[in-house]
């Protein structure tokens, strides 16, 4: 399981990451707080509140292409 925290901040880059998650072969989880919605889901994501990091946690065997799509995202 790979986790990173993330930072969307908006609809428009909660859509982008939405569509790259969709890319991605496995489980992806976003948790903030008590909640935890799946990532593939544009009204899971827009259930939580986009203005502060978020945790990411992903269930796939290529990682390494996980990272590189949602670069940008990552809170570092």
């Amino acid at each position: 399981m790979y986790k990173t925290t993330v930072l969307l901040q908006d609809a428009k880059r909660a859509n982008e990451f939405v569509h790259i998650c969709n890319q991605i072969d496995g489980r992806i989880e976003l948790a903030s707080g008590p909640y935890v919605m799946n990532a593939k889901s544009i009204m899971g994501i827009f259930s939580l509140d986009l203005s502060k990091p978020i945790k990411l946690q992903a269930h796939t065997d290529d990682p390494e292409k996980l990272v590189e799509s949602i670069g940008k995202y990552i809170v570092k």
